[in-house]
């Protein structure tokens, strides 16, 4: 090998070998994401969240199909528990997590249907998982990837880390301004359907940059909006600090 060959050969096991794997680029921009959302308070520092959310689903044709309206309530800290309230035809419906075991109350009944129990809870999980981006998007059993840069449908240029949470999950893509680090959007490849959820405001008030408008979108295997799907708003929020 001759010198010049040898001084490239040199300098590309260099570059690599300084290069960032993709699971550390992409810890390094969730990391990123958590500080730009962190405005003058921690997440850390959280211990009970309360907050109204709105949803409205739409089927493919625009028509309305359902609207509802949730006080959700969160304590982080001892441990994880969760309420979610809501009134259905004047009848009032509380699903509760005390850490340890779920419940469920309708009016003056207790619903007691183990299947139908294991269901909420899933809902419970599913409401913290979508609330508390991007703090909670990575666990013990995720494998992070970070993509690079990618264009959404509409243009907009994002950098992309794609999470898969196990073989038997769903696999998320997460979408982060290039610039701010702020959290803009997440696709969602779930075993029947595809999905692209957009952050299209937040909330500051607590100090802390929280959802406060957000857009589902129906996609096909490209990418591309098939239909809107549901919409959230987020309001009223509630935190204690320690």
């Amino acid at each position: 090998m001759n010198y010049k060959s040898l001084l490239s050969f040199l300098l590309s096991l260099f570059f690599f070998s300084c290069t960032p794997s993709p699971e550390k680029q992409a810890l390094e921009l969730i990391d990123k994401s958590i500080e730009a959302h962190q405005l003058s308070k921690n997440w850390e520092d959280v211990s009970t969240i309360k907050f109204k959310k709105w949803t409205r689903l739409l089927d493919e044709n625009g028509a309305i199909e359902s609207e509802s309206e949730q006080w959700v309530e969160f304590r982080l800290k001892p441990y994880f528990e969760a309420k979610l309230t809501w009134t259905t035809d004047s009848v009032l419906h509380v699903a509760n997590f005390n850490g340890s075991r779920m419940s469920y109350q309708m009016g003056a009944n207790t619903i007691q249907n183990e299947g139908f129990l294991k269901a909420k809870r899933a809902e419970i999980d599913a409401a913290h998982f979508a609330f508390a981006q991007p703090w909670n998007l990575i666990d013990e059993n995720a494998n992070v990837t970070y993509e690079g840069q990618k264009r959404l449908e509409d243009g907009k240029s994002v950098a992309s880390i794609r999470v898969d949470y196990g073989p038997d999950s769903d696999v998320w893509w997460f979408y982060f301004d290039p610039i701010s680090s702020q959290l803009v959007a997440n696709e969602l490849h779930a075993k029947d359907h595809k999905s692209l959820i957009e952050n299209t405001s937040y909330d500051n008030s607590t100090g802390l940059l929280l959802a406060k408008e957000r857009k589902s979108f129906r996609i096909d295997d490209e990418g591309k909006k098939q239909f809107l799907r549901a919409e959230y708003l987020y309001s009223d929020y509630e935190l204690t600090f320690e």
